[in-house]
């Protein structure tokens, strides 16, 4: 008899089932941009997990009658069949097929839906990833492998990474770094750990308001940017840049020094898009109107000296950060100031969370 048609034989706990789990967004304040190897970054990265910003995810899995060499899966995006997202989802069971032995043994039933709109310039991939990851973590359990809470967000973490570099960083909270440093404990480069410093309370139930300034696809993508890294004039210091920013930043957000932490946040989302500007072949994808939010809020700060701040991820999209106690203040500016520059004035409020949650 044929291998590949024989019936299966590993000795499971259960043969079907189903579990899901929800996973939030994330914001990166030191920007990682240029990777080696599948997912590996070239500098450490630190971020705000999001809170509201979620992809919740359902597994239902079904042992095979007949193992093969194919991984067998159907995906359901908001109650529709999504088979454009299919051959995604299949580079990522090849990726971690080497750390999930069983993905060849079962049928996989995969529904997601985002809690955030659909094409409201979220990037979705870090709580899609991070969602599917630790729902295959937890079906491995439930097969019979024994891991423990620690390690079972360690491993969530390590095999986010591998279907988008970004996700590693959404399974815990409420902030992460991803990246080998000398500055964080534990810190690697395969996976996302908690920051394990002071964080003073003023960034307790942090602000993130998402002004939407352009909802449409980006006209380059991150892996075409990351790739363009590697023959980067400027490379080599963004890298070094990127290490100094997160060393400070940490002092920072264990003093709350608000100076500091806008200073730094802000020369990082501006830091990323120079790089983007300057690469071969050269692209811009912030809009005019992202730069208008930028002035505005540069010009609310220091008339009112609330400490409100922007950052950047890779698009047109301003994140607006500030501390919980100044939310009416910086409410009433966006309302009255920066919506005007929104795509159809909208805009999402979020704030700091703690990570994937069972459902």
């Amino acid at each position: 008899m044929n291998n590949s048609e024989s019936s299966l034989s590993t000795s499971y706990k259960i043969t079907e089932g189903s579990v899901s789990f929800s996973a939030p967004s994330n914001i990166a304040l030191i920007k990682y941009w240029g990777k080696e190897k599948i997912q590996i970054p070239k500098n450490a990265s630190l971020s705000f997990t999001l809170n509201n910003c979620n992809t919740e995810t359902s597994v239902s899995f079904s042992k095979k009658d007949k193992k093969n060499n194919d991984f067998s899966f159907q995906f359901i995006f908001e109650g529709k069949p999504k088979p454009s997202f299919e051959p995604k989802i299949k580079i990522f069971l090849e990726r971690i097929e080497p750390y999930c032995s069983f993905l060849k043994d079962f049928h996989f039933q995969i529904e997601s839906i985002n809690t955030f709109p659909h094409s409201s310039g979220i990037a979705s991939s870090a709580s899609a990833m991070s969602a599917l990851a630790r729902c295959f973590v937890e079906i491995e359990k439930e097969l019979g492998t024994p891991i423990d809470v620690q390690n079972t967000n360690k491993k969530a973490s390590f095999l986010a990474r591998l279907g988008s570099g970004s996700a590693c960083r959404s399974v815990e909270g409420p902030i992460t770094v991803w990246g080998k440093s000398p500055e964080i404990k534990g810190s690697s480069d395969e996976y996302a750990v908690k920051f394990s410093e002071k964080i003073d309370p003023i960034f307790n139930n942090y602000q993130d308001t998402v002004l939407l300034i352009d909802k449409g696809e980006k006209q380059v993508s991150s892996t075409v940017g990351h790739n363009l890294m590697h023959n980067h004039p400027f490379a080599e210091n963004r890298f070094k840049q990127a290490n100094n920013n997160l060393a400070a930043l940490k002092k920072a957000i264990s003093a709350g020094n608000m100076e500091e932490f806008i200073s730094i946040v802000e020369s990082e989302a501006l830091s990323l898009h120079a790089m983007m500007m300057t690469s071969s072949p050269y692209f811009i994808l912030i809009k005019p109107d992202t730069l208008k939010v930028i002035n505005a809020i540069w010009e609310y700060r220091k008339t009112t000296k609330v400490p409100v701040c922007f950052t950047l991820d890779a698009g047109a999209n301003v994140h607006v950060l500030y501390p919980k106690q100044h939310s009416s203040e910086v409410l009433t500016l966006i309302n009255e100031q920066l919506a005007q520059y929104c795509q159809d004035s909208q805009y999402i409020c979020d704030h700091i969370g703690t990570g994937v949650k069972k459902l």
